[in-house]
């Protein structure tokens, strides 16, 4: 089984894949170490600052690890930002049906009660050096924009609405 967990900034990816792990002891592969490792060894021109075209370069690659680890019959979990709301077309039946996506979508209500939350928690696994530039607005937006797409192309999606509570069954 291959977990695919996307979302915006702040919403919590890399959290619920730290806790699948704990819980199903499937490694994880988290889509900003590929990045970082593929812009500072120089295999790109690309920058962090470049996310519009970093989604389908880093997906070009990302669907081949997901479509090896489902040849291999091999358990994964991978977070990240870069993932299509359409990579349903990357792949055929017989490996749709070892693929799971969630995306994980942060209600308005849910972000202006718990703004402040969301960005102490900004740190809780990985180390963020700046997120000064996050406003509650953008991150309605983005959170808004993410809701419609996954609707759009029929994305599976966690609303957080009164709480942060994260779940997932396989």
């Amino acid at each position: 089984m291959v977990i695919l967990i996307s979302g915006c900034s702040h919403t919590g990816k890399t959290l619920f894949a730290q806790r699948l792990l704990e819980k199903y002891k499937y490694p994880y592969l988290s889509i900003d170490h590929l990045k970082m490792g593929l812009i500072r060894s120089g295999q790109t021109s690309l920058t962090p600052e470049n996310d519009k075209e970093l989604t389908p370069y880093l997906w070009s690659i990302v669907k081949e690890i997901v479509k090896t680890a489902v040849e291999n019959e091999q358990n994964l979990i991978i977070e990240g930002c870069y993932i299509p709301f359409d990579l349903k077309k990357d792949f055929d039946e017989s490996y749709l049906r070892h693929i799971e996506h969630r995306c994980l979508i942060m209600t308005e209500r849910y972000i202006k009660e718990h703004f402040t939350d969301i960005k102490s928690h900004a740190n809780a696994i990985e180390k963020r050096l700046d997120d000064s530039w996050l406003s509650a607005e953008q991150l309605i937006a983005e959170n808004s924009e993410n809701l419609e797409m996954c609707r759009k192309y029929g994305c599976k999606y966690i609303l957080i609405d009164e709480e942060y509570k994260l779940e997932f069954d396989i």
